[in-house]
Formats: structure tokens, sequence, C-alpha cells
């Protein structure tokens, strides 16, 4: 499986991606899920990707490729005129790939899903953030919706909906954005380290601060336990509840 969280900020960017894909318990991989395309000083493109491996890489290696050599009927992302014309052209690109290897019927077309947060900046224009869904549609974040996730989405989603705060650093950012990975490892195998980071501040239009965090990491080792600890503490904190009939009522 997968997990994957794209961050809008007031001060630009922040993506991270786990690396862990498996086809069983004995058969586990590791496999980068993050992408980027930069021309400086013009666009900046990010790509973090979940679900079919094999659709997940045939889709980055299109745009690469196109990038590289563009058609007509194929335009490049590194030409597109905004980032809303950018996501429309990835869109195009996941749903191509997936009508090209899915056979007749609903499961097979399931089997060979995909879903992509798309985000980054083209000079002009404010840094954006979108979801692209398997059938190539997508939606963009905004002040109500200032994140997105994909994968294992619910183990991590509570930290980020109670201390997301779209004032905070980039270093506040990436520490919240650990726990909430820490939190959805600890609790689902299928997502695992190591794990990709990758800034973006906005107007710089050329890429940030890029890391690879790995489970020997010093900082991640300290988030992971003083996490749990800072949990245990305050629920031990919190007022004591007691059964409204006294202690019979438990019994």
């Amino acid at each position: 499986m997968t997990y994957c969280v794209g961050l809008r900020l007031n001060k630009g960017l922040v993506f991270m991606s786990d690396t862990r894909t498996n086809a069983g318990v004995d058969n586990v991989s590791v496999f980068r899920k993050m992408f980027s395309w930069q021309v400086p000083g013009e666009r900046v493109l990010m790509l973090m990707t979940a679900g079919n491996l094999a659709t997940t890489q045939s889709v980055v290696s299109l745009l690469d490729e196109r990038s590289k050599a563009p058609q007509d009927r194929n335009p490049s992302i590194l030409e597109t005129p905004s980032m809303f014309q950018t996501a429309r052209q990835v869109g195009e690109t996941l749903r191509e790939v997936i009508q090209a290897n899915a056979m007749s019927g609903q499961t097979a077309d399931s089997a060979f899903n995909a879903t992509l947060i798309l985000g980054g900046q083209i000079r002009g224009s404010e840094p954006r953030l979108f979801m692209i869904y398997p059938e190539g549609n997508f939606i963009e974040a905004n002040g109500d919706t200032p994140f997105f996730q994909i994968g294992e989405t619910k183990y991590g989603r509570p930290i980020l909906v109670r201390a997301y705060d779209p004032d905070m650093s980039f270093e506040d950012a990436v520490k919240l954005m650990l726990v909430s990975f820490d939190s959805t490892i600890k609790a689902n195998l299928s997502v695992g380290l190591p794990l990709d980071m990758q800034v973006y501040e906005a107007g710089k239009l050329q890429l940030g601060v890029s890391q690879r965090i790995a489970g020997d990491d010093p900082y991640y080792q300290t988030i992971s336990a003083n996490w749990g600890e800072a949990l245990t503490q305050a629920l031990k904190s919190l007022p004591d509840f007691h059964f409204s009939g006294g202690p019979e009522t438990s019994r």
C-alpha cells in the first residue's frame, strides 16, 4: 500500500511519501513514489503516486518522455500554460494508461487504478495543489481543504486535522507530517520507511530541500518515541471518568 501527503502552506508546499510496496507479507519492496520536474525560474512540478505500481510507473515514464519530446496530441507538462492545465494533462495521461491496460469489466479496471497528488508553481501564478483520480478528473486544495492524502489515509489524518496551521513554518510542517506518518506506520504494515520529503518555497520556482528519511534517522526516532510518550501523558492529564451510578455500575 502507500501513504502520501501534500500540504499547502502560506509559505509554499510540503510533500512526503513512504516507499513501501507489497504483494503480500513475503513480497515487500522499496519504490520511490515522489517525482519532480523543473525549469528553474519558470516552473516546478511535484507528483506523488498511490495505487497499482505498474500503472503509476507508466504514468511517470510517459510524462517524463513527453517532457523531452512533446507532441501536439501529447503536450509536455513543462509547456502547459497553467497548473490547472498541467493537472488536466496528468489526469488524461493517468486515464490513458488505465484504459490501455485494463481488461473488460469493473473488477479488471479497479486492479489498475491509481491516485495522484500534483503540486507546483508556474511563473505568474500562485502555488497550487491537486488530487487526481483514476478517471482523470481532479480537485484542488483550498482554504477549507489545505492538504491531500492518498493511500492509507485514516491513521494519520487526525493529527493533520487538529494541528495544521497555514502559517506554520516548513520545519513545523515536516514535524507534523512525521507524526502523521509514524502513526500510520505503527498501525499498518503496508506503509513503511524510508520516507521521501520535498519542500517548495513559494515564488522560488526551483526545487527546495529534498531528503530521504530512513528508519535509523535520529530525528525520526526522537519524534516516534516522544510522540508516544506525549500521548500517554496527555491521556493521564485528562479528567478522570466517573460512572454516574457509582462503582457498582461497572460490574
